[in-house]
């Protein structure tokens, strides 16, 4: 008995430590501060570079394939296989833009159609450069998403941080790590690590869809690639303190408002009844969150099944995301690319940004909604204002708006996270006002 206590206090340990080094831990770099995991993913790009588009675009081909052979056959198809039953067996929406997005791969890949389709800052920038990122880091955080989920990290830390998350932003405690995982590692591992535990049982449809918008934060390593787009890199500390704080603000209020507030506390299945995060008497915070911790860890026991699962996550992320990121990141580029759409509706924000004194307010308003698109376009648009201070306001509004299809909003979308289309325009509406006066005042008082 003795001797399985032991293995099990390992069993935590060692796995934890593993995760917690891969997911969370900063390294310096020559390219700056980042993770072991992008380090990972980096080399992978590096290594594939030649072909990833090629792979990209097969994958998604391969994916819309199996989903017409599922649709045709019927439910049964892959019945003996859950996984891929759930995997290819999707609604008539979610079937077309599967093939949608296979048509715009293979347009994109052999340059035919218009060029709109197909240019360096539309499907280019897509299939040569962001699903590029996503194979990469899908493959290793798919894998080792299990060292954080399955060994007791998430047990521990929600019963540590239930006293500071439940009061603050009505969320569980383990929903820190998610949130601590975006912020050192990327946006996309929180979404991932957030859908994986609503899958599981762990998170009410409300939990999820807020963690999911509002703790899916944008990475130090990205933050610091937007900045250094407006030349403005030699402000990178007061530049995050200013973004964590008007997140933080837009986090205390979101859960609070509609679209999140209302969605059901619900589980995703009848079964589930969440975790139960009171603390028994004659335990405290620590020594029980411990205890639940090893008893996680001792349900472990299968080498195989640990790559069985990540080999899961990976084929979920390449097949259930991609094709969503291909179909709608492509077309809010193209919109934002080849239209005057975002031009019109930033128009509303120039008596705003000129009220709040903001220098060449008619050329900021451009920039306000086009984030929704790419969150890169903002400080794309921007970099050309002279204004330092409207640099920085354009820049610090693109990151803490959070939710831009080309990748986060096409995720979210694609994951079984509880939240449609119209929640996201409006969640992304919604953090713009409520960030945008509050980076525009700090912008002030720096400037």
């Amino acid at each position: 008995m003795k001797k399985n206590a032991t293995i099990n206090h390992w069993k935590f340990i060692i796995p934890s430590l593993i995760g917690v080094f891969l997911f969370m831990v900063p390294i310096e770099t020559e390219d700056g501060v980042t993770i072991p995991i992008a380090i990972l993913a980096n080399s992978v790009q590096s290594l594939l570079a030649e072909q990833l588009s090629a792979i990209m675009m097969i994958i998604i081909v391969i994916t819309a394939i199996m989903t017409i052979i599922a649709k045709l056959a019927g439910k049964d198809a892959f019945a003996k296989t859950p996984f891929f039953q759930q995997l290819f067996y999707t609604s008539p929406f979610w079937a077309i833009t599967r093939i949608i997005a296979a048509i715009f791969a293979v347009m994109v890949y052999f340059e035919l159609g218009p060029e709109a389709v197909y240019g360096e800052n539309t499907g280019g920038m897509l299939l040569d450069s962001l699903l590029h990122v996503l194979f990469a880091v899908f493959l290793f955080a798919g894998l080792f998403l299990p060292l954080l989920t399955n060994f007791g990290l998430l047990e521990l830390f929600g019963t540590l941080m239930t006293k500071i998350m439940r009061p603050l932003f009505r969320l569980p405690g383990r929903s820190s790590v998610d949130a601590l995982a975006s912020w050192i590692g990327d946006g996309t591992i929180g979404v991932l690590l957030t859908s994986k535990q609503y899958e599981e049982g762990n998170y009410t449809k409300r939990e999820a869809a807020v963690i999911g918008t509002t703790f899916s934060i944008v990475s130090i390593t990205f933050s610091l690639v937007v900045l250094t787009e407006v030349e403005l890199e030699y402000m990178f500390i007061p530049f995050y303190l200013t973004i964590a704080f008007a997140g933080l603000v837009a986090a205390l209020i979101m859960p609070r408002i509609p679209p999140l507030s209302r969605k059901a506390d619900k589980y995703i299945s009848e079964s589930s009844d969440g975790i139960d995060e009171s603390i028994p008497s004659g335990d405290n915070v620590l020594t029980f969150g411990y205890k639940k911790a090893l008893e996680r860890a001792s349900k472990e026991t299968s080498v195989y099944k640990f790559f069985k699962e990540g080999g899961q996550n990976i084929l979920d992320m390449w097949m259930g995301v991609a094709p969503v990121v291909m179909a709608f990141g492509l077309v809010a580029l193209m919109i934002a690319e080849y239209s005057p759409v975002f031009q019109w509706l930033g128009m509303p924000f120039i008596p705003l940004l000129e009220l709040m004194q903001v220098p060449y307010a008619a050329e900021a308003s451009e920039t306000i909604l086009i984030g929704f698109a790419d969150m890169f376009l903002p400080a794309i648009l921007g970099s050309s204002i002279e204004a330092e201070i409207t640099r920085f306001i354009i820049a610090a509004l693109s990151v803490t708006q959070l939710i831009y299809m080309s990748e986060v909003g096409g995720l979210l979308l694609g994951s079984k996270v509880p939240v449609s289309f119209k929640d996201l325009v409006y969640i992304f509406l919604l953090r713009t006002i409520i960030t945008l006066p509050i980076i525009t005042l700090i912008a002030h008082m720096i400037f």
